[in-house]
């Protein structure tokens, strides 16, 4: 027998006691099922029982080279995440457009104030738990039709004593009517709770969201930092070599005209050099729609975006780089975070769905005066009231209720399978980031190691052919690649930063240790409203 099973008997054992009277059974079956919420309970899943993330276990230290970049790192496992992780680059500028961003950001202040709304969505609905009491006045002038007695309500048929104008005939008089009602519906079946129980956990997936944001924003303006300081070193450095090109292009043109070498030499540098040049634009609008990029992040339109050039050389590499236990990361990363509070509200919608096919009991009463005149509105007299009670059991939808149940398990069900994927999804993120951290670092050993022998090749090339004993196809080859190798290190060097960057980001940032999250995580006094 399932548990959902189980609480519908309960709930039609219990119908039983309310069968044979108004009022006084209505509060039994209330006080006897307050504790019955019907619907299976949210229980979040285990986290996977793994011991690291890759295959093979990796090098706790990295490989290092003799280049921007090129520190060693040592990865720590179990080692706490600092809340501002971006502060282990040791970079002002970056500290700074981040803690712009942070306070500009739409996309941010967005999911603050949908967190907002989600939170007071919860409180709205958490005063279903409470009766209904609301007062009115009435004050009406009537004319009864000649013949008739003027005055009363109606009320009698409730049980009270209706009043009446003094006199017959069909003179005008005044009616005033003062009461107070109250209504309530107990939750006998737990329809209520487990609505609340959805809106809190739609306030959690709010929550989370937030954080997911927080994340991304912040790892996004590191990864763009570093590709605008990448490309601003990859600029500076096409830049050399068209200087040189153009003084080797001078030098060829003085010989040319002297008739020292022939002149296929000259119009060969003249299409190196061409070549080259147009590496450069590319570079230069990358660049630009990275700075516009940098620009969105902060809120600000491009022609607002203000910025110094991001340098590699004032960025510090962190040297201990923390690696969460692979059981702690289901509670850190706000994805999975999103993707259980989402099962937790589809785990309660199945609650909801059930309750509707339960009955309804509702409780009305209302107390108040009724009178001629306002000096003898409230003398004993003039009180009326009245009590009733109901229930409401479905008893043909045409399918309608009992569908609305089955999709809420298959919703369920649905979330139940999401949520697994996204943990499958983070730890393969997780992993990859290990690899690249790893794998990078031995490339930018290599890519330096190549730009430093592709220079020496250049060199020993350049001064050969000017002994006359290499041709000149010798000289551009060697230009050629040396001008691939310093290009690759450069890219190299800054897949370094972006790879740490990304490590951060796939074990969640930090977030619980950052200074404006109480230690509950829920309240918060910073970038949380």
């Amino acid at each position: 027998m399932t548990d959902q099973t189980s609480q519908l008997r309960l709930a039609v054992r219990s119908r039983s006691l309310c069968r044979s009277g108004l009022f006084g059974p209505a509060l039994l079956c209330t006080s006897v099922l307050g504790g019955c919420a019907v619907g299976p309970n949210y229980h979040q899943p285990a986290a996977p029982r793994v011991g690291s993330y890759t295959e093979h276990r990796l090098p706790t230290t990295t490989a290092t080279a003799q280049a921007e970049g090129g520190t060693a790192q040592r990865l720590v496992m179990g080692q706490a995440i600092e809340g501002e992780w971006w502060n282990l680059f040791h970079s002002r500028p970056l500290d700074g457009l981040i803690a712009t961003s942070l306070a500009n950001n739409p996309s941010l202040l967005a999911a603050q104030n949908a967190l907002l709304a989600a939170r007071d969505t919860t409180r709205a609905q958490e005063g279903s738990f409470f009766p209904s009491l609301s007062g009115s006045f009435q004050a009406t002038r009537e004319r009864s039709p000649f013949g008739f007695t003027s005055g009363g309500t109606g009320s009698t048929a409730a049980g009270t004593t209706g009043t009446a104008a003094s006199g017959t005939g069909n003179a005008p008089f005044s009616l005033l009517n003062a009461s107070v009602s109250v209504s309530y519906a107990p939750d006998i079946f737990g329809g209520v709770r487990r609505q609340v129980e959805d809106l809190r956990a739609q306030a959690e997936d709010q929550r989370f969201a937030l954080e997911a944001t927080y994340l991304s924003l912040t790892a996004n303006i590191v990864t763009a930092a570093v590709t605008d300081a990448s490309l601003v070193e990859q600029i500076k450095a096409t830049n050399q070599i068209i200087a040189a090109e153009e003084h080797e292009l001078r030098i060829l043109h003085s010989q040319v005209a002297l008739g020292g070498i022939p002149a296929a030499n000259e119009l060969t540098q003249e299409s190196q050099l061409a070549q080259t040049r147009a590496t450069l634009p590319p570079l230069q609008s990358q660049l630009a729609q990275e700075r516009n990029q940098l620009a969105a992040y902060e809120g600000v339109l491009p022609n607002q975006f203000q910025l110094n050039n991001f340098s590699l050389a004032d960025l510090t590499l962190p040297h201990d780089l923390p690696v969460s236990l692979p059981s702690a990361l289901v509670r850190q990363r706000p994805d999975i975070r999103e993707a259980g509070a989402v099962l937790h509200e589809d785990t309660a919608l199945v609650g909801v769905a059930t309750a509707n096919m339960l009955p309804q009991i509702t409780l009305t009463g209302s107390v108040g005066h009724e009178a001629l005149s306002a000096a003898s509105l409230f003398t004993p007299q003039t009180l009326l009231w009245s009590l009733a009670s109901g229930i409401t059991q479905p008893l043909f939808q045409g399918g309608t209720l009992l569908f609305k149940r089955r999709a809420a398990i298959a919703t369920m069900r649905e979330a139940a399978a999401t949520y697994q994927n996204t943990i499958v999804l983070a730890f393969q993120n997780v992993s990859d980031t290990l690899l690249a951290l790893h794998y990078d670092a031995s490339t930018l050993a290599a890519d330096t190691i190549y730009e430093q022998s592709a220079q020496r090749s250049l060199a020993v090339t350049e001064n050969q052919y000017r002994l006359g004993g290499a041709p000149y196809t010798a000289v551009l080859t060697a230009e050629q690649t040396y001008e691939t190798a310093v290009i690759a290190r450069i890219k190299a060097s800054a897949q370094r930063y972006a790879d740490t960057a990304a490590l951060f980001q796939a074990l969640g940032g930090g977030w619980w240790n950052r200074q404006d999250i109480a230690k509950d995580v829920q309240n918060c006094c910073g970038v949380l409203p």
